[in-house]
């Protein structure tokens, strides 16, 4: 139980409720009860704040077999929502995320060359200002960069693929929309909500790593938390060596798996010019010709490596893999595997398994909404501002 001033307690106890609540979906009082530690007088004081506050609601369960009466359901209102955002080198993607982590409405925004930040904020902004959000409260917005942000300011330091180097973003776009902003890098709130939400649920330590259009991305969470490093910069594997080929990746490194394993190789290897990620995976597991599983034994072999390398390096319990590497994985599991485990070390690798995600093309809409709530999540009755 939380110690401190009775208003600094009232907040820990809601903050608590409604993360439970966020994490884990709906719930009766008295597990709601069970899981925090709180008396059942607690979690009903606790409970009707939130619900003055618009957070949640209560009914009574439809079907109870135990004599007596049933303890409520408490379910969180959808109307609470979040703005997700993902500016990547082909796509705009923005996305209203309700609390309860529903996708509400998706735009896909593309884009004939790389945009600068400059005008991905303004585009986003014009998208934003479109949307239809009566009835909706906004706690903000997060964006998932693929790309390096400086975790003290939230800006990017170094975008590759976008060409974007030591650019502000979130206080531009705050100023150009009227809502806060936070920034983040793609692939560790892709390790978050995948931790949180998706195959990752329950594990505390979890490596995950991205294929897209940017490259490949990675993030890792030890003991339950994010591995941010000193400035935020950790867990960038595609930057990793894993041959001594010339060919350079996004920041001009040889032999790196995100030069060695690209997206663009089998869109080519496919025929395929711009497809979804579901696109991708269903023609890439129907295609068995000789060239296309060359190509995606290549990539493998080089993938292997380079989670061989973080197998040795992090100890995770599980590697989920999202993107064109999951598709890669579901094409050929056994050999990724043999790939993997023959060059790590016995220990480490004992017990890791590897998955593919389960959030799929939701996955970064989840983990930028994520990191907007996450301000709400901490003081619920912040809502009241907003």
């Amino acid at each position: 139980m939380p110690q401190g001033t009775s208003e600094s307690v009232r907040r820990a106890n809601l903050s608590a409720v409604l993360r439970d609540l966020y994490l884990h979906g709906p719930s009766s009082r008295s597990a709601l009860g069970s899981s925090s530690g709180r008396n059942r007088s607690t979690i009903a004081s606790l409970v009707a704040d939130l619900a003055s506050l618009g957070l949640v609601t209560e009914k009574d369960p439809e079907h109870h077999g135990a004599a007596g009466r049933p303890s409520p359901v408490v379910s969180l209102r959808p109307e609470t929502a979040a703005i997700a955002v993902n500016p990547e080198i082909d796509m705009l993607t923005i996305t209203l995320v309700g609390l309860d982590t529903a996708i509400i409405q998706t735009i896909r925004h593309s884009y004939r060359r790389i945009p600068s930040a400059e005008e991905a904020i303004s585009v986003t902004a014009a998208v934003i200002a479109g949307l239809e959000l009566t009835g909706y409260r906004i706690t903000g917005i997060g964006v998932a960069v693929p790309g390096q942000v400086r975790a003290e300011d939230g800006v990017i330091a170094n975008a590759p693929h976008l060409h974007w180097v030591d650019e502000p973003f979130g206080g531009p776009l705050a100023a150009a929309t009227g809502y806060p902003v936070r920034v983040a890098n793609d692939a560790a709130l892709g390790a978050l909500a995948e931790n949180d939400f998706g195959a990752g649920r329950g594990v505390s330590d979890l490596l995950y790593v991205n294929g897209g259009a940017s490259g490949i991305g990675s993030g890792a969470v030890s003991n339950g938390r994010l591995l941010r490093g000193a400035a935020g910069f950790a867990g960038e594997l595609g930057h990793v060596r894993v041959s001594s080929s010339p060919a350079t990746d996004s920041a001009g490194i040889a032999g790196t798996l995100e030069a060695m394993v690209t997206r663009a190789e089998l869109l080519e290897t496919l025929g395929l010019d711009s497809p979804t990620a579901s696109e991708l995976a269903a023609r890439l597991l129907a295609d068995r010709s000789a060239r296309t599983r060359k190509v995606v034994l290549r990539s493998l072999d080089h993938l292997g490596t380079g989670l061989a390398a973080a197998v040795n390096l992090l100890n995770p319990q599980m590697i989920v893999l999202g993107g064109f590497l999951a598709s890669l994985l579901a094409y050929e599991r056994e050999y990724l595997e043999r790939a993997t485990f023959a060059a790590s070390l016995a220990p480490s690798a004992r017990g890791v398994r590897i998955a593919p995600s389960q959030l799929g093309e939701n996955l970064l809409a989840i983990g930028a909404a994520q990191l907007a709530f996450e301000p709400l999540l901490e003081n619920p009755a912040s809502v009241a501002s907003i």
